[in-house]
């Protein structure tokens, strides 16, 4: 986390860090998080957690209905409850009555922690004093809304849900956990030898957090919004046309490792050109990032380009140069703002 946030301390940043790097021991954040956006989008700047209690309830049991295990306790009254609720045995303002309770025991305090301490801006404060139990809006998760990123918000915090849910209903050991890439959809999906193919989330909606919302060449800001006219693109960093010789030395080119997002015109005038090398760095950072997050994503990373530091660097290093044995020239972008990893 200290890598990704090195020479930016936007808000964007942090909130990205939390969401990312933030514990995973309950899928509580994620559904509180949904809870946030929805109130910097309204400009709510107070909310008695009787009344954010529907907003988090209903995220939980929306994906409740879909996977049922939300955390790594064995027993939650709470879940229990939202499981109550969707097979009709308590009503709504029972449920809601229990989340007031208990949904918001621990991710009140813990949301805003990430490895250990605060993040530099919080987003809201809590008010418990007599009487009151609130949650108090800071400017700094208002002017979040007023950023262009903003947009994007909500489908990263939805894409790392889905794929930290799936992974643990599957039940898999984590080194055979594989997510691979429907190329023809945008999807990545869960499939081995044991179940049905599964799938998880969009390829942009999973990438773009951990580029800080950039297009990987130009760091020009981009959006995953599929209605958006400049809806960026999946872009194989190293060109996807020579994956019959990487695939003879044992590398898939469609593996998570090289799939960046890039800027639609800055990605058209790549076409199938190899980048200068030195993005290569970058294409390592990028990855590290999903690693030191424990992100699901993480272990497929390890498990196509290697258990230690070295042999990913090594391993980026070989396929950089076997690429180049098809390329007379490199490539730059024509537009290219100042990157921060």
């Amino acid at each position: 986390m200290v890598e990704f946030q090195v020479n930016d301390p936007s808000l964007e940043s942090q909130w990205r860090a939390i969401i990312l790097f933030g514990k995973n021991s309950a899928t509580y954040k994620f559904a509180f998080a949904k809870s946030l956006l929805e109130l910097a989008s309204k400009e709510t700047t107070r909310i008695s957690l009787s009344d954010l209690a529907k907003p988090f309830a209903t995220n939980i049991v929306d994906h409740l209905r879909v996977n049922d295990k939300q955390g790594n306790s064995s027993s939650s009254k709470f879940l229990n409850s939202c499981r109550s609720f969707i097979q009709d045995e308590i009503n709504e303002e029972e449920l809601l009555i229990t989340t007031e309770r208990l949904g918001f025991a621990n991710v009140i305090d813990a949301f805003q922690n990430v490895n250990g301490d605060t993040i530099p801006s919080p987003f809201y404060e809590k008010d418990f004093s007599v009487g009151k139990k609130e949650i108090v809006v800071r400017d700094e998760l208002l002017k979040l809304k007023e950023n262009f990123h903003f947009q994007n918000f909500d489908q990263e915090v939805e894409a790392r849900w889905n794929l930290v849910e799936t992974a643990w209903n599957l039940q898999i050991n984590p080194n055979l956990l594989e997510v691979q890439y429907d190329e023809d959809r945008s999807l990545f999906f869960l499939q081995n030898d044991i179940m049905r193919r599964r799938n998880v989330t969009s390829v942009r909606d999973a990438l773009n957090g951990y580029q800080k919302g950039k297009c990987f060449y130009s760091f020009q800001d981009i959006s995953i919004n599929p209605l958006s006219k400049n809806l960026c693109q999946v872009d194989h960093f190293l060109p996807h046309a020579n994956k019959l010789y990487h695939h003879r030395n044992g590398t898939n080119l469609n593996g998570v490792w090289n799939l960046v997002l890039a800027d639609k015109d800055i990605n058209n005038n790549k076409k199938a050109r190899i980048p200068e090398k030195r993005f290569l760095q970058r294409l390592y950072n990028r990855n590290e990032f999903y690693i030191n997050s424990k992100h699901p994503l993480a272990e497929t990373i390890i498990n196509q380009t290697g258990k230690s530091p070295e042999q990913r660097r090594s391993f980026l290093e070989k396929q950089y140069n076997l690429a180049l044995n098809f390329s007379l020239h490199t490539w730059k972008p024509e537009i290219e703002l100042k990157g921060n990893f």
